[in-house]
């Protein structure tokens, strides 16, 4: 099971992990508080953003990340995939049982 690593700016992190849970792309989104500093065109930039870690199957791995870049406000979002989470076995289950 992958868990996916998203930043996004805290005004639209509530929506797009609850569209994602809505629409069956993942089963959870773990919302954190964060700052993330960065360089965009040039600058280094400092801004305060919600860090998702959302838990998915890998077969809607890639229907999420194309939800995910239709929906995120950034040109360039912030998406990573950990493949190496073992996850219990009733954890996993719930998992496959929530995502289409």
């Amino acid at each position: 099971m992958p868990t996916v690593y998203v930043t996004a700016p805290e005004s639209t992190a509530a929506e797009l992990a609850e569209t994602l849970v809505d629409e069956r792309l993942a089963a959870c989104v773990n919302a954190v508080d964060c700052q993330s500093t960065y360089r965009w065109e040039g600058e280094v930039t400092t801004d305060a953003e919600t860090i998702l870690l959302i838990k998915t199957t890998a077969e809607s791995y890639d229907r999420l990340v194309d939800r995910i870049e239709e929906l995120h406000p950034y040109e360039v979002p912030c998406i990573e995939r950990f493949d190496e989470a073992e996850v219990a076995d009733s954890f996993g289950a719930w998992i496959s049982e929530s995502v289409d």
